[in-house]
């Protein structure tokens, strides 16, 4: 045995990787796991019939002149009002109208070369952190920026016809977090930090803080997803005898 325990359960590490075959394919295995995710999800409520209220009411168009903002009554809401207006529960819940958007995620990952320094890795060595950190980078460029990409073309290999994605578009990306979450994803944003460098000043430790739009529909990716979440929401009926220690109005 090389060392620890025998018995010690493999972890799993979470990763981005491309979707589709590119040139060249983008990949990174997180290195250290995120220590949390960040999950939201918004919602947009209105009244059946009407359009909900906007987000700033005093807010003209570009080159106009912005309008005093008119003090308005609190059952100027519409929804408010379709409170108001109604006593049953099911009739509220019939007339409302839900809009829900995709659901976006932002963590932070850790990037440290010192094992591999330590190991004499020799790409490491040389370039630290640079390869991982460039790969994170070109997730959000397009692929006919690419050098290489317009270098294959020209000699008649590679190109457009080479990817699943038009190259005109940033690459599409697989958000992998275990078994039971295979997301394709929009990156929104991208922040890296660079906290330790080398004597030729190639990064060594870094932090990169990633901000993500799940991709929802049809495709094959987000179904897997979602139908993992359903059979873990059906296991959740284990706990249903935990129901009678809630006090549910009459």
């Amino acid at each position: 045995m090389s060392g620890g325990f025998s018995n010690k359960p493999k972890i799993l590490k979470g990763a981005f990787v491309e979707y589709g075959l590119s040139i060249p394919p983008l990949f990174v295995v997180f290195q250290f796991n995120p220590e949390q995710l960040s999950r939201s999800r918004n919602l947009s409520i209105s009244a059946q019939g009407q359009t909900p209220p906007p987000a700033s009411p005093g807010t003209a168009a570009p080159g106009a002149q912005a309008a005093a903002p008119v003090a308005q009554p609190l059952t100027a809401n519409p929804l408010r009002a379709l409170h108001q207006e109604l006593d049953d529960l099911t009739e509220i819940r019939e007339r409302q109208i839900v809009v829900v958007n995709e659901e976006t995620i932002s963590f932070e990952i850790k990037l440290d070369a010192t094992d591999k320094l330590d190991e004499g890795d020799v790409i490491t060595s040389q370039f630290g952190l640079a390869p991982q950190l460039s790969t994170l980078e070109l997730m959000v460029h397009p692929k006919s920026e690419s050098l290489l990409g317009q270098a294959l073309s020209l000699l008649g290999g590679g190109g457009d016809s080479f990817s699943f994605t038009r190259s005109d578009k940033p690459p599409l990306i697989l958000f992998i977090w275990g078994r039971k979450r295979v997301m394709p994803v929009n990156i929104n944003s991208m922040q890296i930090t660079e906290t330790e460098f080398s004597t030729d000043l190639n990064p060594v430790r870094a932090t990169v803080a990633v901000n993500l739009t799940v991709i929802e529909g049809k495709n094959l990716a987000y179904q897997y997803t979602k139908a993992m979440k359903e059979v873990m929401s059906v296991l959740n009926l284990a706990n249903l005898g935990s129901i009678t220690d809630v006090i549910i109005p009459g």
